[in-house]
């Protein structure tokens, strides 16, 4: 590394440095990408595997020319969780497997007619709240999660406070403060400082920990089959727009830092289809969907090693990880203030990338266009209000992504015709 600045996708890795390397890669997903299954309250070994299956699978369709780790996606958290309140979590895993379906057929619309066609149905004015409502909508349960909201005696357990005080601290000063290698696992470094206090503090119980080291060394993930139900697929379908906008996010910002144009080699629609691809086949098996991951992009921008074999690496020891007994056993006795401490962060960062959305798009609020359209999109996902259609009912983000795609379609229309007054 001292004698070649950068190593591109194509590059080999010297054996001596391809496991340190791809162990960072598996770092930087690890604490993310496990938070997901640990909230939805299922077993994380599958999801490792399908993650770690899906990232191979992605590097053969893409041909080997796009960089990128598919970890676990936080998109469908909102209306998956309400999925599992009213069914259950095998009724999600039919709606994971609708939105793959839905992100193939959208590849081979992109591969035809290009993407200039997302702009019109949702653009940033639209897409940056409807982002946004997905960290909004689960701060509360982020909250609850953690134990820190008053219980029927008006009070919160001092110990709870301190676990989840303790995480979100981590989580916080680490993504400003930790350097070098530190500085690409702060939630990972979170989540274990966040664990010792538990073990301190008596709301994680030692013989707890001993019966999760003690499980057996090799074990079979816990596979689930999925369960169509209309309802439950309409609620979650619409997560699509958020994934396809992310996605293609991550591709733009990849493109940049390897300086290549991945969009048009080896194509967006090759990439989408892949994303797709795997979140189909997870939600076939019982894991959750999956979605190319910022914090293993941050890691090429910071290391400049871009290598295929770098993260192909990192895949395997994934698929490795998930066969292991105790690794599985330990993170499922990660204790509620933990978890809610990392989601107070991580939601919050969803809520931002949002905004961020809104601010990369330049969006102009001095005309009354862009300022109507969110409003309304905010105002419809945060009211509680909701539309029942065919005993389907539409709530929270899913309405408001839907409203905005309506709003946003009569305004071009408005425009091919003359009518709207800030054409100009």
């Amino acid at each position: 590394m001292e004698s070649k600045k950068i190593i591109q996708i194509e590059d080999k890795v010297p054996v001596s440095l391809l496991v340190p390397l791809s162990l960072q890669h598996m770092f930087a997903m690890f604490g993310a990408s496990v938070l997901v299954p640990i909230i939805f309250q299922i077993n994380p070994s599958v999801v490792l595997l399908m993650n770690g299956i899906g990232t191979l699978l992605f590097f053969l369709i893409t041909k080997g020319k796009a960089p990128a780790y598919l970890g676990s996606s936080f998109a469908f958290l909102a209306p998956a969780g309400l999925v599992m309140s009213k069914w259950g979590y095998q009724d999600a895993l039919g709606g994971f497997i609708a939105v793959g379906l839905a992100l193939c057929i959208l590849s081979f619309v992109i591969y035809k007619f290009g993407i200039k066609w997302i702009d019109v149905v949702l653009p940033a004015a639209a897409m940056g709240p409807v982002v946004a409502l997905i960290g909004l909508e689960l701060a509360g349960t982020a909250a609850s999660t953690a134990g820190i909201l008053p219980g029927a005696d008006g009070t919160v357990d001092s110990k709870n406070a301190i676990v989840f005080v303790v995480t979100l601290a981590f989580a916080v000063f680490g993504n400003v403060l930790f350097k070098k290698f530190f500085a690409v696992i702060p939630i990972l470094i979170a989540i274990i400082a966040g664990y010792v206090t538990a073990l301190f503090t008596g709301v994680l119980a030692p013989g707890t920990v001993s019966d999760a080291l003690h499980a057996s060394l090799f074990v079979m993930p816990n596979f689930q089959a999925p369960r169509f139900n209309l309802e439950a697929i309409v609620m979650i379908l619409p997560v699509i727009l958020v994934v396809a906008s992310e996605h293609i996010g991550h591709q733009i910002v990849t493109s940049k830092i390897v300086e290549r144009d991945l969009l048009k080699d080896p194509g967006l629609h090759r990439s989408l289809f892949a994303d797709g691809f795997s979140t189909m086949i997870s939600g076939f098996v019982g894991a959750v969907p999956t979605t190319t991951y910022g914090e293993n992009i941050g890691v090429m921008a910071m290391t400049k090693v871009y290598s295929i074999q770098v993260i192909a690496g990192a895949a395997i020891l994934s698929i490795i990880a998930s066969f292991i007994g105790p690794v599985a056993a330990l993170i499922q006795t990660i204790p509620g203030p933990v978890i809610g401490g990392i989601s107070f962060l991580l939601y919050g960062t969803i809520g931002a990338s949002g905004i961020r959305i809104i601010v990369d798009g330049r969006v102009d609020y001095s005309g009354s266009r862009n300022l109507t359209l969110t409003s309304v999109v905010f105002v419809v996902g945060l009211s509680g209000i909701a539309l029942s259609i065919f005993n389907v009912t539409l709530t929270g983000m899913v309405l408001a992504a839907i409203v905005g795609m309506i709003l946003s379609l009569l305004f071009y229309i408005f425009d091919k015709f003359g009518w709207a007054n800030d054409k100009n």
